[in-house]
């Protein structure tokens, strides 16, 4: 499709985090296909910034996996393939089972509490089919464990790779499985409550890797 016309522009404060999650959300919302060419001068004006920004957002999201980089030629919006996603499914996993097992023990009763009232919010999403607000408060609750864990390392492989997994997670919460992503996360947040190290990882642990990994790719490549 072609370059949107009304973006607002981008804080110069924070132009290269900025410019690095608004490209990747365009990807995996759909705005740019797979296979759709990225111009970083296209880019640069839609986002209203230079094109230096833009083009260390696509050597980021070139390591993500979610553009692919043409020599001599515009960068494209990859198709992933179901070995790109089950690879990303399995590292996002071992990492939220690592924050967790950071975590469990550190989590005060309030950071507990922000967990309980965004799965709150995640099953009150699903029910009314708002499948992006069901992400937000998804996002949010897993956050606060990754948080905890204060680990720079772990939460640099999340942002990188998660995105990849976004597809599926949204067709997770659109089907029948959907509530009992919030089941799942009930007993996630009780057993850091309890302080069970080895029950809470394990749910989160599980959490992502029973993403479908052939919900919305095209095969092997």
């Amino acid at each position: 499709m072609p370059i949107p016309q009304n973006a607002p522009a981008i804080d110069r404060r924070l132009l290269r985090d900025d410019v690095y999650h608004r490209l990747r959300d365009a990807i995996v919302d759909g705005t740019f296909a797979p296979g759709e060419q990225l111009r970083d001068v296209d880019l640069a004006a839609w986002l209203g910034v230079s094109r230096t920004p833009v083009r260390e957002a696509l050597l980021r999201l070139a390591e993500a996996g979610l553009v692919a980089a043409h020599p001599g030629r515009s960068t494209t919006v990859s198709s992933l393939t179901e070995r790109a996603v089950r690879e990303a499914r399995d590292v996002v996993a071992a990492m939220h089972q690592l924050a967790v097992r950071r975590a469990v023990g550190n989590l005060t009763e309030a950071e507990l509490d922000a967990m309980r009232e965004a799965n709150l919010r995640v099953r009150e999403a699903i029910a009314q089919g708002d499948i992006d607000a069901a992400l937000t408060a998804d996002d949010e609750l897993h956050a606060v464990p990754v948080a905890a864990a204060a680990n720079r390392a772990l939460a640099t492989v999340l942002d990188q790779f998660t995105p990849i997994l976004r597809r599926a997670e949204m067709l997770r919460f659109s089907s029948v499985s959907g509530p009992a992503a919030a089941d799942r996360h009930d007993d996630l947040i009780q057993a850091c409550a309890d302080g069970d190290v080895d029950r809470a990882a394990q749910i989160a642990a599980g959490t992502w890797s029973t993403l479908d990994p052939t919900s919305d790719t095209p095969g092997e490549s």
